[in-house]
């Protein structure tokens, strides 16, 4: 070998390198496709160069990029697998140089019109994880020379480097769309939630407000049962519409905090009062633990008391009748912990990870016996994070559940505990 031969291979060689640093660029798919034709031109020194990819809804091959003046038009074209030169390639995972195209009865007289007067090529296959992606075509060696070894070799690095680059540019473009279908989704979902929330909100408050002014002006027990009924299940329905209308405040982050000192034990207390109705009617033991120490932290009460009362609600909707809910509050390495302790059902093992999802439910919507959206809990994690707080619960299927969550009681002091108390489920019964 000659020192110019050496010279030109060590050429093509930085050459390869430089391409296939810009290969891994980040790069549009039709920018991308073009560059590897012009490349494989390039060095393998031939007049012109064409990239086929499988089609899924003809099964062909599909010319995607090619170095001819006429690219709109090849682009049409489709090249049948079976019995063509780019398809035995495609099929066989095997380069193939046809030194005589004019006799090659693969090189159909179609591909002859597109490629121009093609009489010798070079085809080989894009492995990507071993299978073939596309199949890369030089025709004609510049000054009528044969293709080498030299030529094959270097196009199959090319083709190599270039499967990777096209199906990372490929996967990126489906994330990129699969994120802006996302975010389309969330965007009509956020905006059909606050248009019902919105329309719902006047007529529940007109029936909750005549039917609580009706059943304070009547005696007969009958229709005061009747009307417990009504404003029980407008109640209900207001707290699902006011779940749904701070969604959309929660996910942009723009819903504000009013901090100011709040004594938690007194809210504590406060907000399990308004449950003992609602206990009552299930005959469910309801007790609240409160130390005489009062634990300020700052916050937002009205936030903390709905953290506190979505909680209750769950754990008094998913206790049986007769059942137990406790609630306690303690001093904790430097935050005040609050527990909502039931005997209820529990939570199976495998749901527990997504108890917090927005919209989870625990059992499926056709059996469902307890109600809800499966907003309440998404909220309170929102509203306790709001605070640099950690929600979190811990459940035993069949003996109950125990949701805790953490307040800094000096949110520049308070440091989180590496380790959250283990719950007993038998400290419930």
């Amino acid at each position: 070998m000659s020192f110019g031969d050496i010279d030109q291979k060590i050429n093509r060689l930085e050459r390869l390198l430089e391409v296939s640093r810009f290969l891994g660029a980040s790069l549009e798919i039709e920018e991308l496709l073009q560059s590897i034709v012009n490349a494989a031109s390039e060095l393998s020194e031939s007049e012109s160069s064409a990239l086929l990819m499988y089609e899924g809804e003809t099964k062909l091959l599909k010319f995607v990029a090619t170095t001819n003046e006429e690219k709109e038009s090849i682009k049409r074209i489709r090249v049948p697998i079976e019995n063509s030169l780019a398809g035995t390639v495609y099929n066989q995972r095997q380069s193939i140089v046809v030194r005589d195209a004019r006799n090659d009865p693969r090189v159909s007289f179609e591909i002859q019109k597109v490629l121009g007067n093609a009489y010798s090529l070079i085809a080989v296959p894009m492995l990507f994880r071993g299978e073939t992606i596309g199949v890369i075509e030089t025709i004609n060696k510049r000054n009528r020379l044969d293709y080498s070894n030299d030529d094959v070799n270097i196009l199959e690095t090319l083709a190599s480097q270039a499967a990777v680059a096209v199906m990372s540019s490929l996967m990126l473009e489906e994330m990129r769309t699969a994120y802006q279908e996302l975010e389309e989704s969330e965007r009509k979902k956020s905006d059909f939630i606050a248009i019902a929330s919105h329309e719902l909100r006047t007529p529940i408050g007109l029936i909750l407000g005549h039917a609580t002014t009706v059943y304070d002006g009547i005696t007969d027990p009958n229709l005061k049962q009747q009307l417990e009924v009504i404003v029980r299940s407008a109640t209900r329905l207001k707290k699902i519409v006011e779940d749904f209308s701070s969604i959309p405040g929660l996910q942009e982050g723009a819903t504000p905090v009013f901090r100011k000192k709040v004594g938690i034990s007194n809210l504590v207390s406060e907000v399990t009062a308004s449950f003992k109705k609602q206990a009552h009617f299930k005959n469910i033991t309801l007790k609240c633990n409160t130390p005489q120490q009062e634990f300020q932290v700052e916050g937002d009460r009205e936030k903390l008391a709905l953290v506190l009362s979505n909680l209750l609600e769950n754990a008094v909707s998913y206790t049986n009748n007769n059942g137990h809910v406790y609630v306690t509050v303690e001093r904790l390495s430097g935050y005040v912990k609050v527990s909502v302790i039931d005997n209820g059902i529990g939570i199976p093992a495998k749901d527990l990870p997504r108890i917090f999802d927005r919209f989870y439910q625990v059992e499926g919507h056709l059996r469902r016996r307890h109600g809800g959206m499966g907003l309440g809990l998404s909220v309170a994690k929102a509203m306790v994070e709001m605070h640099n707080g950690q929600i979190w619960v811990e459940s035993v299927e069949g003996k109950g559940s125990n949701f805790s969550f953490l307040l800094p009681l000096k949110d520049a002091q308070a440091t989180r505990p590496s380790k959250v108390p283990a719950f007993e489920p038998g400290s419930l019964v």
